[in-house]
């Protein structure tokens, strides 16, 4: 069988998540538990609101959801007052685009079984728990197949094992799916996956593709606007190939005002939510940024710190200096350079309940083709013992570090001091 060992690590994943999944479920879901709390609430209440309550405006209904599931974390931030007495979410609704079809399947299931129809009773739950989990597997499987286009299967097979095992991905994908960053990842594998086959066989479908799903980023969260530099600088490594890909985009003009309508169709579901609720189509939620003063504790920090949290991180980093024969290059350190300075200047530096820095894991596809072309020297150079005693030792403290975190364990501890 082809690629067969990286086949094996995807299923052997996919069977770790799972179980780690089950054994983070409480002992009765149906007293009061729910996965779209905090600001996973923000972003899943637009269902309720559109599909049983039929109240967008007034969210009159959150009062007695919360009373039943403490849903808000005791105060209703999630949603901004207006001057009307009205409410506008604080939260984008991309993320609940992608969990629709589980909500609905959660709603049919309420329905079915004679269970509370109210959008957060088991059903739900359940539905939302395991839909995001199959998502992300969406997402880990494409990123193989990503992986496997510039790289041996040996060098996939290490990659995905690290990344899947040793950083806080396991976290956002099998516990705290519910928010942005498993739907983020799976969209950020798709948007790399349909550059790559737009570069290789340019086709209206995969550009409008790309749109789309760059526009559905986008309004899961503002930022991931950067993720148009990934098809934008595809293919630039060196002069003589930047030169090739201008010629070719000339050629298909047309492709460039396609990916555009796409990202217009992707963004439109949030311009029309602001439309209805604040009388216009552009709304400020209210985030500030310090880029001239950013929290380098964001990366170094004994709270969130992402390189010693996870500090196959550094792995990830050093990959970037590896990367140049690659058509990804510029793609790649262009915007992993630009994610990492906005994510360290946002002004709630924490970003709340996190295990190390929460707001990158959704970007982990692209730094998957950074650890890659660092595993790939390092096989080269027969220093993959080397990779299985780290991974080994990496996945160890992963492990120790998600149990003390998800114990309930006060934020002001760090969970990697309690080694020593």
């Amino acid at each position: 069988m082809k690629h067969k060992f990286s086949l094996v690590a995807l299923v052997f994943i996919f069977l770790c998540y799972s179980s780690y999944r089950t054994i983070q479920l409480p002992q009765n879901p149906q007293n009061g538990y729910n996965a779209a709390t905090w600001d996973a609430l923000g972003y899943y209440m637009y269902l309720p609101s559109i599909f049983i309550y039929k109240d967008v405006k007034e969210l009159k209904w959150v009062k007695a959801i919360d009373s039943t599931y403490n849903v808000t974390g005791g105060v209703f931030y999630q949603a901004s007052k207006l001057e009307s007495g009205t409410y506008t979410n604080k939260y984008l609704a991309g993320v609940a685009i992608i969990q629709l079809p589980y909500f609905l399947l959660g709603h049919y299931i309420a329905c079915a079984t004679h269970t509370i129809a109210d959008g957060f009773s088991w059903p739900y739950q359940y539905a939302l728990i395991i839909g995001l989990l199959f998502w992300g597997f969406i997402g880990l499987t494409l990123l193989r197949k990503i992986l496997l286009t510039y790289f041996s299967d040996k060098v996939v097979t290490i990659s995905l094992l690290l990344l899947a095992l040793c950083s806080n991905l396991i976290q956002y994908i099998a516990v705290d799916s519910a928010q942005s960053h498993c739907a983020l990842f799976t969209v950020y594998t798709l948007v790399i996956w349909f550059t790559i086959q737009w570069h290789q066989k340019p086709s209206i479908k995969h550009a409008f593709l790309i749109g789309l799903f760059s526009g559905l980023a986008v309004i899961c969260r503002p930022t991931e606007l950067i993720i148009v530099c990934i098809p934008l600088l595809w293919a630039m490594q060196h002069p003589t190939v930047q030169q090739k890909k201008w010629t070719f985009l000339k050629q298909h003009k047309m492709h460039i005002m396609v990916v555009l309508f796409g990202g217009l169709i992707g963004i439109l579901p949030q311009l029309l939510y602001w439309k209805y609720t604040t009388g216009s189509f552009m709304y400020d939620v209210g985030s500030k940024w310090y880029f001239l003063n950013p929290w380098f504790r964001v990366l170094f920090g004994p709270e969130k710190g992402w390189f010693l949290y996870t500090p196959i991180s550094i792995m990830m980093v050093a990959g970037l200096f590896l990367i140049k024969k690659y058509p990804f290059q510029k793609s790649v350190i262009s915007f992993c350079l630009l994610n990492i300075w906005i994510i360290i200047a946002w002004s709630d530096w924490r970003y709340g309940g996190s295990y190390a820095t929460r707001a990158l894991v959704q970007s982990y596809p692209v730094f998957a083709l950074a650890l890659a072309s660092f595993v790939q020297q390092m096989v080269h150079h027969k220093k993959q013992k080397l990779l299985y005693i780290i991974g080994i030792a990496f996945a160890l403290l992963n492990f120790y570090q998600l149990q003390i975190y998800n114990s309930g364990v006060s934020e002001s501890f760090s969970p990697l001091l309690r080694l020593f």
